[in-house]
């Protein structure tokens, strides 16, 4: 229940952060035959009837000799007309299977080569049976609020392209009185005769200027900020204030780090708590779902959204092979501003986290994933988890002002670019830092290039020196990966103080010598967790994950089955223990849910919220088996432990005032 465990499960192809739920695709990843360079769009939307009804116009340049061209557009949409600028009307065939159109043309059209086709089209979208992504609702045209966001494909995209193709955009949104749109770049809005409002918005540099949302929202507030607006409906409005200056804080963090954004301005926009959305984003849009809106532990997710204004927004990946880039550092912008606003435990505890979701799908390179579905759970794992410790050991491997300006030259040179994993390793080894320059060839072959992480161990001998001059130690760090190489932290307590040193590791057998004058009495390999390594603890999670992910798409036996290896790698596991007792509990099986729940608070006690949401979990068993008093004996335990994440607390203290019921779906 911890947040860096929410976050993990949402939408994050816009943003952050999506619930996974798509099998990766098996086949080889498609040349993009063209590309797409600008639109013009005129939509109008009807809540009333759930239908979009628009114009694109679509200017394309062919990168080879054309007689086909195909675009994706969600199911829901169908193409009345469909011209190309010389006003010929074409053929086209819609493939539901992927989501696509496939245009006929009269004639080739040679490479290098532009045009504009001209679409007409309209549809029913309501809910996810039509969605790009299964059952995902990315495109919904709904009361109180709308949303179109880029991945809905509710305009025709060019195939390949999905947050590689940039692209500039025009877009006139026509919405009832009572509803306002908001969307990428320069805004204007007129009342139409027939009293809608007509919303238009310019987008001049190639982005990703997709997304639309419209609701019926009061004004923006932006909590003293004046490049803060954010748009809720009158059922959150009460979180808009503090919200809107949390992401003031988390954008200056940002903006100090990473340099000035393309724009200054962000506008936070509630998204409908009714879909698996948390979060999305777009050019000056962070897009949230309403819940998280008024939730006090959404600074990492509201984080995770901002950072995409850089990494993502202002830079891109060339292809979905170097996707790690903008999703990695998008994660690790989030854990770096956790660092500075919660200090360094709650980051060393997210740093844990994000380890054991690099290596649950490390099956193979970072730069090969393009050919996975760009939802799947590998793709999402690997790009977002795994590419921000990729960023997290260069910062180990530069030093926190060599890695800062390595960022801000990577996002100087691309600016409106998209990057490539190549260039990554050009600019971080042409950065200076202390000592002069990198080379870092080992490096990205082993951590882009290479699957698997190291598993280290020590063995050393102790020798007093004559005269009381202290004690050599003289040993050597072995691991498991022999074209393994880099630096890693080995600390030696000692009697007195405790020592810090630096060790060149390359392949499995690193011998090292250190004096001390105190006798050492521990030393540790990586204590601060700077490289992704394979430990006993980080089995547990990794399993625990796997079976998360599982569990989210309603595989409970698989689930119990990855949450059973947990318990083989450490039988005291309160996580395990934790997990296995919900497992228990969407299966009803109260008993041994319950006992779960209590192997959970007998066990190690790791994390520190198994104890609060254990507690809690019992109390919720009490209620639902009719043994009242006992529930709220377990509640009063839960607030006891004065451990509020997620909302435990406040959870415990309404249950003591009205009992837990299953909620209707689950009867």
């Amino acid at each position: 229940m911890s947040d860096s465990h929410r976050t993990r499960m949402v939408f994050r192809a816009a943003a952050a952060v999506l619930l996974l739920c798509a099998l990766p695709a098996l086949a080889a990843p498609a040349r993009p035959q063209l590309n797409v360079t600008g639109y013009v769009i005129n939509a109008d939307l009807d809540p009333a009837s759930g239908k979009l009804s628009a114009t694109a116009q679509v200017t394309f340049t062919a990168l080879e000799d054309l007689t086909t061209a195909t675009f994706e557009l969600n199911n829901g949409l169908n193409i009345t007309a469909l011209t190309d600028n010389a006003k010929q009307a074409l053929n086209s065939e819609r493939l539901t299977a992927n989501s696509t159109v496939r245009v006929t043309l009269p004639g080739p059209l040679a490479k290098g080569s532009s045009n504009t086709f001209h679409f007409e089209y309209s549809g029913a979208l309501v809910g996810a049976e039509t969605s790009p992504v299964e059952g995902i609702k990315l495109a919904a045209i709904a009361d109180p609020i709308s949303i179109l966001l880029y991945a809905g494909r509710w305009f025709p995209l060019q195939t390949p392209g999905l947050f590689t193709d940039r692209f500039t955009a025009e877009m006139h949104i026509r919405v009832p009185a009572e509803y306002t749109a908001v969307g990428s770049g320069t805004a204007t809005k007129q009342t139409l005769s027939d009293g809608r409002n007509e919303f238009s918005f310019v987008w001049a540099k190639p982005g990703f200027p997709g997304s639309i949302v419209a609701g019926k929202f009061l004004p923006p507030v932006n909590g003293g900020l004046n490049n803060i607006h954010v748009y809720t409906t009158e059922k959150r409005k009460d979180g808009a204030v503090d919200f809107a200056r949390l992401a003031g804080r988390e954008f200056e963090f940002m903006t100090s780090l990473f340099g000035q954004p393309e724009s200054g301005r962000i506008n936070i926009v509630e998204l409908p708590d009714d879909g698996n959305i948390s979060a999305a984003w777009a050019p000056e849009m962070a897009l949230i779902a309403g819940n998280r809106i008024v939730d006090h532990n959404s600074q990492r997710l509201l984080a995770n959204t901002l950072a995409h204004q850089w990494w993502g927004s202002e830079i891109s990946p060339a292809t979905l092979n170097d996707a790690w880039i903008t999703n990695g550092m998008s994660r690790y912008g989030e854990l770096m501003y956790l660092e500075d606003s919660a200090g360094k435990t709650a980051f060393q505890t997210a740093i844990n986290d994000v380890s054991a979701g690099a290596l649950a799908y490390d099956t193979e390179p970072l730069t090969t994933l393009g050919r996975l579905d760009y939802f799947s759970p590998q793709f999402q794992d690997m790009t977002l988890e795994k590419g921000a410790m990729v960023f997290h050991m260069l910062r180990w491997e530069m030093g926190d002002d060599g890695f800062e300006r390595f960022l801000r030259g990577l996002l100087s040179q691309y600016t409106d670019k998209g990057v490539r994993s190549a260039n990554v390793e050009t600019v971080a080894e042409a950065t200076t830092i202390a000592g002069g320059h990198l080379d870092l060839t080992a490096f990205f072959a082993q951590w882009l290039e290479g699957t698997g992480a190291p598993s280290f161990a020590d063995k050393y001998s102790v020798f007093r020196l004559g005269s009381n001059k202290g004690f050599r130690t003289v040993g050597a760090i072995t691991e498991d990966l022999d074209l393994f190489r880099m630096p890693v932290e080995l600390r030696i307590e000692t009697d007195g103080k405790t020592e810090d040193r630096r060790i060149d590791v390359a392949g499995t057998d690193s011998q090292y010598t250190v004096e001390t004058f105190g006798r050492p009495r521990r030393i540790s390999i990586d204590p601060e967790n700077w490289v992704l390594k394979s430990t006993p603890d980080l089995a547990v999670r990794v399993a625990v994950l796997r079976g998360q992910q599982l569990f989210a798409q309603g595989d409970l036996t698989g689930a119990l089955a990855e949450y059973q290896k947990a318990m083989d790698a450490n039988k005291a596991s309160s996580l395990g223990s934790y997990r296995i007792g919900e497992v228990f509990f969407q299966q009803r099986n109260y008993q041994s849910a319950a006992n779960s729940f209590r192997d959970a608070l007998r066990g190690d006690g790791d994390p520190r919220w198994t104890e609060v949401w254990s507690h809690i979990h019992l109390g919720y068993i009490f209620d639902v088996t009719g043994q009242r008093e006992r529930a709220v004996n377990e509640y009063r335990l839960a607030v006891q432990t004065n451990d509020n994440t997620q909302g435990a607390i406040n959870e415990a203290r309404a249950r003591m005032q009205t009992p837990y019921k299953r909620p209707v779906a689950d009867n």
